[in-house]
């Protein structure tokens, strides 16, 4: 299989896999105002660590989009999806960009306790 080479963007929150890999910070953070299959999503500008699937086509509430399911490069889990094209102009704005659901991720507070109880910004999600 070979060497699993996992990128890190830095910053002082984190948001990761249920795996712990490194997914991306909360300096991408574009937007906490959408929905995924489980729930709250956000939208970032930058993910990295992930793979995705092939291009489907998806009518969603803001319209048809051309996307990608985005997964993680260590454990496979789907996180979200990355809008590769959307037809109305008024959704341009997400091409290129990565919807990841808040059930299926952590943000961490860099160089702590990956679950303080103390923390009010700790996202307690559930296990995959």
């Amino acid at each position: 299989m070979g060497r699993l080479f996992v990128e890190h963007l830095g910053g002082e929150r984190v948001f990761v896999c249920h795996c712990q890999t490194p997914l991306t910070n909360r300096d991408e953070l574009l937007s906490t105002r959408f929905t995924g299959s489980t729930g709250r999503a956000f939208l970032f500008h930058r993910v990295v660590n992930v793979t995705f699937s092939e291009i489907q086509d998806r009518v969603m509430i803001t319209g048809r989009h051309l996307v990608r399911d985005v997964l993680c490069i260590n454990c496979k889990q789907k996180l979200g999806w990355m809008y590769e094209y959307a037809m109305e102009e008024s959704q341009r704005y997400k091409e290129g960009k990565v919807i990841l659901e808040e059930a299926l991720i952590y943000e961490l507070k860099e160089n702590a306790d990956p679950s303080p109880e103390d923390d009010p910004l700790y996202m307690v999600t559930s296990a995959c």
